[in-house]
C-alpha cells in the first residue's frame, strides 16, 4: 500500500465520501478513517502529511487524536472540523499542535484553500517504512517474504530485539492482497496479564466491573486485515489456548459474549525467544507453534550483516544531519572501522541511535572515531562474556575473521566491505596469523 498524502477521520459516511472525492479530484492520494480507535491504528502504520480530523466521534475525541500524532511525528499538518458553536473544541485543538480549524458547512474551495495553505510539500517519510539492506541474505529474505505476503498464512518472524521484526511484518501486509484493510500491532509481553484477554479478544458492556460499554478487541479490529503478535513467547498460557481456538474455528468470543463471532484476520507473530526451549519447558503450546509457523522467517543480528552497517549508518547519517542543522558529514575511515568492528548487541535500533547522537554532539564534518560512543550493553556473543575487553588489535582481528566467513573467505569481496585493498587484507592476515585458506582470489 503506498504512502498516502493525506488521512480523513470522520465518522459521518457522507461527510467522509465528499471529502474523499474532492481531494481525490485534486490528485491527492487519500486514506480514510471512520472512528478515533481506526484512526489510532492507521497513525501507528503511517505517517500522514496531513490528517484532516472531526472534533467529535462517538468512540473518542480529535483533540486527542490531534496530540496522539504529533507525539509520534511533529511534521504532520492537521486541521480540525467542527460545527458552529464548537468553537472552543478547535481552540484546544490548536493548542494541541493543530494547524487551524474548519466550521460546519463548509465549500469545497474553502477546504481546498485550507488544504493548499497548510499541506507540506516535502515531507520526512518514516524510514522504519523500508527494510533497508545490502545483505544478500537478508534480501533473499524479504523476497521469500513477497511470496509469503500473497498468501494468508500464518507467519512467524524471530530475531533478536532491534534486527527489524515488526518493520518486516508490516512490509508483508503492505505487498499482501490486505493492504486496504488494517495493520493491528499488539505488544503481548508490554500488556498485563488480565487485561491482555480483554485487548484480544474485546469484551461486552457489564462483561466485568467497569465494562461500562461494549469494547472490541485486536482481532475484531484487525478484520480482513492483519494482526501482529508481538513478543508472542511472553503471552500467558491460557491465552494461547483461545488464540489457538481463533486461528482454527476463524471466530472470536467476546468477553461475556454469548455467541462467537467470526473474523478474517492473517496473523503475524513476532519473537525474540527461543520457542523450541519455551516448549520444552512447557511454557509454550507445541500446537500452537505448528499453527503459527506454516511460513518461518530468521532475521539476523546486525553484527552478521556486515554491509549493512557500513550502508545503515550512511543512511541515518544523512537522515539526522539536516535535523542537527549540519550538512555533508561524513565518517572517518577509522570511525567506519570503529562501527564495523562493533558488535551491536542493540542491532539497527542501535545503530540509529548512536548515529544520531554522533550527529548531535559532533564538532566538525568528518566523524572521528572518538566521536562515537556506544552505551553498555549485556552483549550476545558465540565465544565471549559480555565483560570481556578487547583491544583494539583483536577487534581488528574479529572484524577481519567475521567479514571472511561472511563471504566465504573471498579476500577481494572482504576487503571491497573492510574499505581496504587487497594487499594491506593480505598483509594483516599475515601480521595476525590467521590461516583462513585460499578460495582462489586476492
Amino acid at each position: 500500500m503506498e504512502q498516502k498524502d493525506i488521512l480523513i477521520v470522520d465518522d459521518d459516511e457522507n461527510m467522509n465520501f465528499a471529502l474523499f472525492e474532492t481531494l481525490k479530484r485534486k490528485n491527492f492520494s487519500v486514506d480514510r478513517a471512520f472512528s478515533f480507535l481506526e484512526a489510532k491504528e492507521k497513525i501507528n502504520f503511517y505517517n500522514y502529511p496531513m490528517v484532516i480530523t472531526d472534533v467529535r466521534m462517538p468512540d473518542g475525541s480529535g483533540i486527542q487524536l490531534v496530540s496522539e500524532i504529533k507525539s509520534k511525528n511533529p511534521e504532520t499538518k492537521i486541521l480540525v472540523i467542527t460545527a458552529y458553536g464548537k468553537i472552543e473544541d478547535a481552540v484546544t485543538a490548536m493548542k494541541n499542535g493543530a494547524e487551524d480549524y474548519i466550521l460546519k458547512p463548509f465549500s469545497a474551495d474553502i477546504i481546498l484553500k485550507q488544504i493548499e495553505k497548510v499541506f507540506p510539500r516535502s515531507f520526512n517519510r518514516n524510514p522504519a517504512m523500508d527494510f533497508l539492506t545490502r545483505d544478500r541474505g537478508l534480501q533473499e529474505i524479504l523476497d521469500r517474504a513477497l511470496k509469503a505476503a500473497r498468501s494468508n498464512a500464518p507467519i512467524l518472524i524471530s530475531g533478536e530485539s532491534g534486527t527489524g521484526k515488526e518493520v518486516l511484518a508490516r512490509y508483508i501486509h503492505r505487498n499482501s492482497t490486505r493492504n486496504e484493510n488494517p495493520y493491528i500491532a499488539i505488544n503481548c509481553a508490554a500488556i498485563p496479564e488480565n487485561l491482555l484477554e480483554s485487548e484480544l479478544f474485546g469484551y461486552e458492556k457489564g462483561a466485568f466491573t467497569g465494562a461500562e460499554k461494549f469494547k472490541p478487541g485486536k482481532f475484531e479490529l484487525a478484520d480482513k486485515g492483519t494482526l501482529v503478535l508481538d513478543e508472542i513467547g511472553d503471552m500467558p498460557l491460557h491465552l494461547q489456548a483461545k488464540i489457538l481456538r481463533v486461528l482454527q474455528e476463524k471466530e472470536v468470543d467476546r468477553l461475556g459474549g454469548k455467541k462467537a463471532i467470526p473474523v478474517d484476520v492473517r496473523v503475524i507473530s513476532l519473537t525474540n525467544k527461543n520457542i523450541q526451549e519455551k516448549i520444552k519447558d512447557k511454557t509454550f503450546r507445541e500446537d500452537l507453534l505448528f499453527r503459527l509457523n506454516v511460513v518461518e522467517f530468521d532475521i539476523p543480528p546486525l553484527r552478521e550483516r556486515l554491509e549493512d552497517i557500513q550502508f545503515m549508518a550512511g543512511y541515518f547519517l544523512g537522515m539526522y544531519e539536516n535535523e542537527s542543522g549540519k550538512q555533508d558529514l561524513k565518517f572517518s575511515k577509522k570511525a567506519m572501522e570503529k562501527l564495523m568492528g562493533y558488535r551491536w548487541p542493540g542491532n539497527v535500533r542501535e545503530l540509529q541511535n548512536v548515529i544520531q547522537r554522533t550527529t548531535i554532539f559532533c564538532d566538525n564534518s568528518e566523524i572521528k572515531d572518538e566521536d562515537i560512543s556506544f552505551k553498555t550493553y549485556s552483549l550476545p556473543s558465540e565465544s565471549s562474556t559480555s565483560t570481556d575487553i578487547m583491544t583494539v588489535a583483536e577487534m581488528e582481528k574479529d572484524l577481519i575473521l567475521r567479514t571472511l566467513e561472511k563471504t566465504s573467505n573471498n579476500k577481494s569481496r572482504a576487503a571491497e566491505i573492510l574499505g581496504i585493498s587487497s594487499r594491506t587484507l593480505r598483509n594483516k592476515l599475515k601480521e595476525y596469523n590467521m590461516d583462513v585458506g585460499d578460495d582462489g582470489t586476492d
